[in-house]
């Protein structure tokens, strides 16, 4: 947000010192945005898909259709009162205090390890019980991931332009994230949090040969883990050739890409999925884009991925304008939720139409999914938080214009009269 944006049509006007009133941050126009507006497209269309795509599943195996849908809605709720709380807090204070949450992250990763406390679904010991809800440690550790590294970076922006004891501490710091996390294991948070870093260490300077090193390495490694896993290794040999294995390991793959055949240009109409029918096995979590384009068809799915391209268009234009304050941290925090949410909705979009290998990561905003759901709302809130402190920085610009020129108008008489004076 700029003061063109904000106050040019008050200063225009011309302001007198009376009316400062006027000047002073507004949250409903804060809330009035054109990414506030998407957001909130998103989460209703959400809403809309969990409710649809998750039906006949809640029905077959609970004996309550809209068991989900409540469960969803309780978790909207949530997550937007975690944004509500995430923006009230000023930046400085989650830029101080960032170093708290890497240990939180780290603390979230052992303990979620530890038999009887973390419970395993379908192989993966990822989740923490509380009470009557479950959520999952690498989702907060992606939105701890994302301030503390931005901190980080920030007070270290000029010296990792080189190769030096900052950057390997910082390369360092992510490897045990991302050790702690494979040993869930967690292949995609692994890979979305090391995407997201490292754009956000190339955003702050770090040199082309450093990054292409780091780049190299880390694939690497992502792909000796990969060929080192049977189950891996199997999603990527069927991954190539889902269909030579439809009704085993490429089931899930192929019912989605059947999906993706029944939505043809404009889809079968909302509810009226076939494959959400007991057919596809996750319809209203990893693989909710897939009833979307069985639904919507062709041109629904591209909406929906224009949806996601407003928004981080939306939230790259806050990255620049703090850039042009130079304002790292909130600059810094805006391109990594910017990268981060480009991640998965690119990832979940991927896997659900084939383009890549399967992996289970939640479509942002969309998806069943309380963590994940958290997550996102609680990186909103960040965003509102910049929009709300770059409003104050405006006030205040526009204060010291508007006194500026209350005083040069205060003056001018005063010389008229006395050069009449003169003159007699």
């Amino acid at each position: 947000m700029s003061s063109s944006f904000v106050f040019k049509p008050l200063l225009s006007a011309g302001l007198q010192p009376d009316l400062f009133a006027q000047l002073r941050p507004d949250v409903s126009r804060l809330l009035a945005t054109r990414m506030v507006f998407i957001w909130a497209a998103l989460l209703t269309f959400g809403l809309i898909m969990v409710a649809s795509s998750s039906i006949a599943f809640a029905d077959s195996t609970l004996g309550d259709p809209w068991y989900f849908t409540r469960r969803h809605l309780i978790f909207l709720a949530m997550g937007l009162t975690v944004s509500a709380a995430v923006a009230m807090v000023p930046l400085v204070v989650w830029q101080k205090y960032a170093w708290v949450l890497l240990m939180l992250a780290l603390v979230l990763l052992l303990v979620v390890l530890i038999p009887g406390i973390g419970r395993r679904v379908n192989g993966s010991q990822r989740w923490l019980a509380i009470g009557s809800l479950t959520l999952q440690a690498s989702e907060a550790v992606k939105f701890c991931a994302i301030i503390f590294f931005a901190s980080y970076f920030t007070k270290r922006a000029v010296s990792l332009s080189r190769y030096n004891k900052g950057l390997l501490r910082a390369l360092a710091i992510l490897g045990v994230l991302v050790l702690l996390l494979l040993a869930e294991p967690d292949f995609g948070s692994s890979v979305v949090i090391v995407v997201t870093i490292m754009a956000m260490l190339f955003f702050v300077g770090a040199r082309l040969w450093v990054m292409l090193s780091l780049m190299l390495v880390g694939g690497g490694l992502f792909t000796s883990v990969a060929l080192m896993s049977p189950y891996r290794l199997q999603r990527l040999v069927t991954y190539l050739d889902p269909w030579a294995d439809q009704f085993n390991a490429g089931y899930q793959l192929t019912q989605s890409l059947i999906a993706f055949g029944n939505g043809q240009w404009l889809g079968q109409g909302l509810g009226n999925s076939i494959q959400k029918m007991l057919y596809l096995p996750e319809a209203h979590t990893d693989f909710v884009f897939a009833v979307i384009a069985e639904e919507f068809g062709l041109i629904g799915g591209l909406v929906v991925i224009a949806l996601f391209g407003a928004l981080i268009f939306e939230i790259l234009r806050r990255c620049r304008s703090r850039m042009s304050h130079d304002d790292c941290f909130p600059a810094l925090l805006a391109f990594g939720v910017a990268i981060l949410f480009a991640m998965q909705a690119f990832i979940n979009i991927g896997v659900a139409s084939g383009f890549l290998p399967t992996k289970g990561l939640t479509l942002p905003f969309i998806s069943y999914g309380g963590s994940s759901l958290l997550l996102c709302c609680a990186l909103m809130g960040l965003m509102l938080r910049i929009d709300w402190e770059s409003e104050v920085q405006v006030v205040r610009e526009a204060k010291k214009v508007v006194k500026k020129r209350a005083t040069k108008a205060v003056a001018k008489p005063r010389k008229t009269q006395v050069e009449g004076t003169v003159d007699d």
